[in-house]
């Protein structure tokens, strides 16, 4: 019997975490369809199916909704499933990381490997009303049987810079005039894209004006994914979780002010020292890249090709074992108002045909 699953996308960044997943339930003959947030562009291919209102979503009444983000409409149908859209690294020093919160929206949270497993363990025996699988990150999939796209051969290297959204952290204002400079002088290539969540638009018009200036230089709306990583011999970064997709690609992070640099990584406490270290990662000296190997196998526990597949196992696991034996999820009272304030249009629409 066909199985019905339900795609919950809430940024751009959602499409490459959640088409190995669609790969993994077509291949076994399942059925799949999207549901898009306002927030999140369509980018849909030809065979892909969306869903528009929620009495669509209520009438393909699906299996398992699973989201890569931390937020799920709970008045959807389904076991909500949180495949996480990053990994967990630490961005401040000295501050609780909260990057995956618990919010009493889903019933199953897939973690990636042991750097966030055992949180996520510790967090089910304390709240008691989901559970816990460490599937490996769906993004990964895509690593392990891509090898030979991502180091095609090319002429000129490239680097690819990366930032995240977070404010205090960030390095796009400071590296904006290194980078305008070493295009200038390096024989090297340049991609330059944002975090969705990144909105500072004077900012962003900044590095669009300085790319229109160079011809080895791209800026580009929105992370790519694979073609985009494939497309790099190293990272320019500060403290993105991308840093891990990179090494996980096998290819060497540059970073500036990284907030916990390591041997894994190359970090430039002074702006002079980028260009640099960015020669030696193009060098792939023997020790940087051990490390890096070494470091990120802690954040991907799975190196296989298959953690989608363990998604879908987790979600029968759970229908099956786990459901039962589960607490009753909060209230949530006013996170439920809010969220139905949010989508008031859709959500009234949908009540008022539903009668």
């Amino acid at each position: 019997m066909k199985k019905r699953y339900l795609l919950f996308a809430s940024y751009d960044y959602a499409y490459h975490i959640l088409r190995p997943l669609q790969r993994e339930i077509r291949r076994q003959g399942h059925e799949v369809c999207w549901f898009l947030e306002d927030t999140c562009p369509d980018r849909l291919f030809d065979d892909e199916k969306k869903l528009v209102s929620f009495g669509e979503v209520k009438k393909y009444n699906p299996l398992a909704v699973l989201a890569a983000g931390n937020i799920v409409y709970d008045f959807f149908p389904g076991i909500k499933v949180n495949l996480l859209h990053g990994y967990n690294i630490p961005k401040r020093l000295n501050r609780p990381d909260n990057h995956y919160r618990i919010r009493g929206w889903f019933d199953i949270y897939c973690s990636q490997g042991p750097k966030n497993t055992p949180g996520f363990l510790e967090r089910e025996k304390r709240y008691g009303f989901f559970k816990s699988y460490e599937t490996g990150w769906c993004r990964a999939d895509e690593f392990f049987y891509a090898d030979a796209v991502l180091n095609l051969p090319r002429e000129r290297k490239c680097v690819y810079y990366a930032t995240t959204f977070t404010k205090g952290v960030s390095s796009a204002v400071e590296v904006l005039p290194v980078i305008d400079k070493l295009a200038a002088e390096k024989p090297w290539d340049w991609i330059i894209s944002f975090h969705p969540l990144l909105n500072d638009g004077s900012l962003i018009d900044a590095y669009k004006e300085m790319a229109s200036r160079h011809s080895n230089v791209r800026f580009l709306d929105g992370y790519k994914g694979l073609p985009t990583l494939a497309q790099a011999d190293v990272m320019l970064c500060d403290n993105s979780s991308i840093i891990i997709e990179m090494m996980l690609a096998d290819k060497p992070v540059v970073t500036y002010k990284n907030t916990c640099p390591g041997p894994y990584l190359i970090d430039c406490t002074d702006i002079d020292e980028i260009g640099n270290a960015l020669e030696r990662a193009i060098s792939r000296p023997d020790n940087l890249i051990q490390a890096m190997r070494n470091y990120v196998a802690q954040f991907e526990a799975h190196r296989d090709g298959h953690n989608s597949e363990r998604v879908l196992a987790a979600v029968d696991d759970f229908i099956l074992n786990q459901k039962h034996k589960l607490r009753s999820k909060p209230l949530n009272l006013f996170r439920k108002i809010k969220l139905r304030w949010r989508v008031k249009n859709k959500y009234f629409k949908y009540l008022f045909l539903r009668k």
